[in-house]
């Protein structure tokens, strides 16, 4: 069973001359100055905690003072204690930081305040489905991090839960399960990755005793019954171990090592073993002063006792994630009973028992720095802020990875749940985490119930509730970096993704007039849009236009796709079908390079009818005398042949590539207002191109004061078509200019 003795005056005796008595007894590590403090301390406690109880039915004042000694007992400093004393005075607003400040230093009032936000937490529970709620809980502990910028907080808090732990026995059974089970996911995993042993042992023992009372019990009493057999045991296991160690010059401090009852009861549920099949419950410690003489005894207790396989850890050459460190065995010992035996050095010993509350141990040296110690505990709370375990130490580096600056913030739903961010988020990023509508109508926000600007950076404990509008979205002004609305990402993009949904419908109408213009201007036929948003890995074809209605996509790139299609490919095809005449190809010399199925060594030309151009579906006519010409599958020479003629159609293709130095003769129709110089410009933007130009026919309507021109000119592309005619549509007077078919 958990007993424990306490110096702390009882309630019927808790006045004046008691309490200072009680700091009196203190005086064995504490100077006259530090027990000054201490007093001074007490004295304020006195004044404002005469009347306040805890929630365990206990006075404030006698809580705070029980949970001073536990600080105490573990050696921690008098401005550890002090703002234990105080850590609730600034709630009865009758005593200020500034004061606490003035009479404790800036340390002490840091202290205070970090544990006034923690008390303001005291209502966000874990919940009772763990399972579920896991995330939750883990956030709750990173929250409790962050806001304790002094580790010593932390410390704080968990001595008050253990002080209140050990309060639980006459309080209603619902009250006892509850705060057990909240310290069994909350505080003493947190202990546990303090490192600090002494308060995780009792925690999760008197966790057990509230949650599985039976099983507690049973092993409470199968200890209790077989005491003195076990304390007989390892009496004589400490007087053989001392001589043996005598005998080699070794000097080490034995002791026996109590077995906790929650420990046992999760190796006998891990193993599914009775407590009679518990290796461990007999066990003895070995202190020594270096690690040579940790291995040393561990030489001894081998020398002794056949080791038990499986049953060895040295966790001296690995030590755990928390820097645990020592070298566990176990043995068949005397009477052929099993013997568990940790070997340690006293600084190991130290850390292991009180974890990174040893490092804040009152220092004799004045307050001096010490960079070890320094160097220590930032290495102790960047493991802290870390979600993952730590990594290991790169080769020659002293530090783990990060910095002792906490990175993320937890701050408090209305519900109590808890959201995790990066440091420097503001309430908008606050209402995107929660969700993305809420995030598009907010409008303002509450942090502690009170209006705070969007702006404002929102730090960890706070609570805040977002104030919405039914409908609404957000501003463009949270998208600027200079304004500050945005930290994350997600929210970031959440805005943006808002914006354009709500330009999709312009967007579309935009992309659906280009893409017709152009294809209009460059008398082509309408590609396959179905297989274009598949390309450019869209879903719809929605999508696709409205890509390119907001730049994304040029109207040029998908109206040239349906020509590069294959023939046969899900292409209009022609009205009158060729003969196929034969399987192979042959590639024809000519202006440009095209493939011509079933016919060798025949020239090639392009018609001058509809002036075909790279990427135009196309068909061939064998003529009498000049090789084949090559036309436009929707040329009216080709619609108006005769049925004879017919047969004398063959299929042709574009080859891969066009020959150097040849063009596509293509015609261009502009019109525009009558103007001088109209002609010049054309022309200058057709010699910038080098575009070489064959014929030129204008007419004027003197009356109407229009132009009509019509270009015949050589492109390489049609990219290269398009491009001219872009810059054409550009000069002042045009109205249109397209491609004439």
């Amino acid at each position: 069973m958990v007993s424990v003795i306490t110096r702390v005056p009882a309630e019927d005796a808790l006045d004046r001359q008691a309490i200072l008595a009680w700091v009196d007894g203190l005086a064995g590590r504490r100077d006259a100055g530090e027990q000054r403090r201490l007093a001074d301390a007490c004295k304020l406690a006195i004044e404002v905690h005469r009347e306040g109880r805890e929630r365990t039915g206990e006075s404030t004042l006698r809580h705070a003072l029980a949970v001073a000694e536990i600080l105490d007992d573990m050696g921690l400093d008098w401005e550890t204690l002090v703002a234990a004393i105080l850590h609730d005075v600034v709630a009865h607003e009758t005593v200020s930081l500034d004061q606490i400040e003035t009479r404790f230093g800036a340390a002490v009032a840091r202290m205070v305040k970090d544990m006034a936000r923690i008390g303001s937490l005291a209502g966000v529970r874990t919940g009772e489905d763990r399972a579920g709620m896991a995330g939750h809980t883990e956030n709750l502990r990173r929250m409790l991090l962050s806001i304790a910028d002094d580790i010593r907080v932390l410390l704080i808090v968990l001595a008050e839960r253990l002080h209140e732990m050990r309060l639980l026995k006459n309080l209603s059974r619902e009250f006892q399960v509850r705060e057990a089970r909240e310290t069994q996911e909350l505080y003493a995993p947190l202990a546990n990755r303090l490192g600090i042993w002494q308060i995780k042992w009792e925690l999760e023992d008197l966790c057990l005793r509230y949650l599985e009372p039976d099983a507690y019990k049973e092993i409470a009493s199968a200890l209790d019954g077989r005491r003195a057999d076990r304390e007989r045991f390892i009496s004589d296991v400490m007087s053989l171990l001392r001589g043996k160690f005598d005998a080699i010059g070794l000097q080490a401090r034995i002791s026996g090592r109590p077995k906790h009852i929650f420990s046992i009861w999760k190796k006998m549920r891990r193993k599914a073993v009775q407590i009679d099949q518990i290796f461990d419950l007999r066990a003895v410690r070995v202190l020594v002063d270096s690690v040579a003489d940790c291995y040393a005894a561990l030489g001894v207790v081998h020398g002794l006792w056949r080791h038990i396989p499986g049953e060895f850890d040295d966790y001296i050459a690995t030590p755990k994630a928390n820097m645990y460190r020592s070298i566990h065995t176990a043995v068949v010992g005397p009477e052929e009973k099993p013997l568990e035996v940790q070997i340690r050095t006293h600084d190991m010993h130290d850390h292991a028992e009180l974890g990174v509350a040893a490092h804040w141990r009152y220092k004799e040296s004045g307050g001096r720095e010490d960079p070890a110690f320094q160097r220590r505990i930032a290495q102790m709370r960047n493991w802290l802020e870390m979600k993952e375990e730590p990594v290991e130490r790169e080769e020659g580096g002293d530090d783990f990875r990060g910095e002792l600056e906490a990175r993320q913030i937890y701050v408090l739903t209305p519900q109590g749940k808890v959201v995790e961010l990066p440091k420097g988020a503001t309430a908008v990023d606050f209402a995107y985490a929660i969700h993305s509508s809420v995030g598009d109508r907010c409008r303002g926000a509450r942090v502690n119930g009170r209006i705070a600007p969007l702006t404002q950076p929102l730090e960890s404990g706070q609570s805040v509730e977002i104030i919405t509008v039914k409908e609404g979205g957000p501003s463009r002004d949270w998208l600027s970096p200079h304004h500050g609305y945005i930290k994350t990402s997600r929210a970031r993009a959440r805005v943006r993704h808002w914006f354009k949904q709500q330009d999709f419908a312009e967007h579309l109408q935009q992309g659906r007039a280009s893409l017709e213009k152009e294809i209009t201007r460059l008398g082509v036929h309408k590609p396959d849009l179905e297989r274009a948003a598949r390309r450019f890995n869209m879903k719809r074809v929605d999508d696709l236009l409205a890509a390119i209605g907001r730049g994304e996509l040029s109207p040029i790139q998908i109206a040239g796709m349906g020509e590069r299609s294959e023939p046969g490919g899900g292409a209009e095809q022609p009205p009158i079908p060729p003969r196929r005449r034969a399987h192979h190809r042959k590639r024809a010399g000519g202006r440009g390079e095209v493939v011509v199925e079933g016919v060798d060594d025949l020239m090639t030309h392009m018609a001058r009818c509809c002036k075909p151009v790279p990427n135009d579906r196309i068909v061939g006519f064998i003529t009498r005398g000049r090789g084949v010409t090559v036309h436009r599958r929707d040329c009216k020479m080709i619609k108006a042949l005769r049925e004879p003629d017919q047969g004398r159609l063959v299929d042709v293709v574009w080859a891969d590539a066009v020959a150097s130095g040849g063009g596509y003769p293509v015609d261009v129709r502009v019109f525009a207002s009558d103007r001088k110089g109209l002609l010049r410009d054309i022309s200058a933007i057709l010699a910038n191109e080098e575009v070489d130009v064959q014929g030129v026919h204008t007419q004027t309507d003197r009356k109407a004061d229009r132009a009509a021109m019509r270009f015949t000119i050589e492109v390489e592309s049609m990219r290269q078509l398009s491009r001219v005619l872009e810059k054409i549509a550009q000069l002042p007077e045009v109205l249109d200019v397209r491609r004439q078919v």
